[in-house]
């Protein structure tokens, strides 16, 4: 099976011809519009240092709806206690290079490269990536960042210093999805730590079909800053228990 080149028009082939890990092609830049033409075709970029942009489609595809999650009942007694605080789009590349010098077990290096921090940087200035934040006694000790296109988030990185700080920024963010009618959190890869959260894998023909309906949703374009303590009602976390 055929590795596409890409060169300058920000196009991309059929994601139904990746390989069965799902890469698809190589080449290309990482320009806002071709990062948003590779979200929008069940697209994204993943590659490691001294190495060329990768491009993957990867089936099945691990998706989590919003307001159908599940919250482990450890994580919800978290949440009410208030311990952390959660705010958005405040620290972006705070987040990022967090989520960059995060160690990966099984891993040597960081898949989020200098060019990398710096194209999802101008995504953030164009409002179309966010990133959550936790705090502990102010101090920014977890949080994550994604994609934001229609109703659909592309999570794309988490780091956490503080044990439950990540869960509870993604638990916050799921609620608020949910309240904004989003309609999907594209994974990308199956992990033990998205499969408690409740995803299901999806094919990539149906992922295709979900993810075309939700990009027919408005753009929440801009900055999502605000900052909200987690309250200590469970009621507030429409996940399933």
């Amino acid at each position: 099976m055929a590795i596409y080149r890409l060169f300058e028009e920000p196009l991309f082939p059929d994601p139904a011809e990746a390989d069965p890990d799902g890469l698809l092609a190589v080449g290309g830049d990482l320009s806002p519009q071709r990062l948003v033409n590779a979200y929008a075709s069940c697209i994204f970029p993943w590659y490691g240092e001294n190495s060329p942009i990768l491009w993957w489609s990867t089936d099945p595809r691990p998706v989590i709806v919003p307001g159908r999650h599940h919250l482990p009942r450890s994580l919800r007694k978290v949440i009410r206690s208030g311990r952390f605080e959660v705010a958005y789009d405040r620290e972006f590349e705070a987040v990022i290079r967090s989520c960059a010098a995060a160690p990966r077990p099984g891993q040597d290096g960081t898949w989020i490269v200098e060019d990398m921090v710096r194209a999802y940087l101008r995504l953030h200035e164009l409002g179309l990536c966010h990133s959550v934040e936790a705090r502990l006694d102010g101090e920014l000790v977890g949080g994550l960042y994604g994609v934001s296109l229609g109703r659909a988030f592309f999570g794309e990185s988490m780091f956490w210093r503080v044990p439950d700080a990540s869960k509870v920024a993604f638990a916050h963010l799921l609620d608020r999805l949910a309240r904004w009618d989003f309609e999907l959190v594209d994974c990308q890869q199956t992990t033990p730590h998205v499969l408690r959260f409740g995803a299901c894998e999806l094919s990539r023909e149906d992922f295709s079909v979900r993810l075309e309906r939700a990009l027919n949703g408005p753009t929440r374009q801009g900055s999502w800053a605000f900052c909200r303590k987690a309250e200590p009602a469970e009621a507030e976390f429409g996940g399933n228990g």
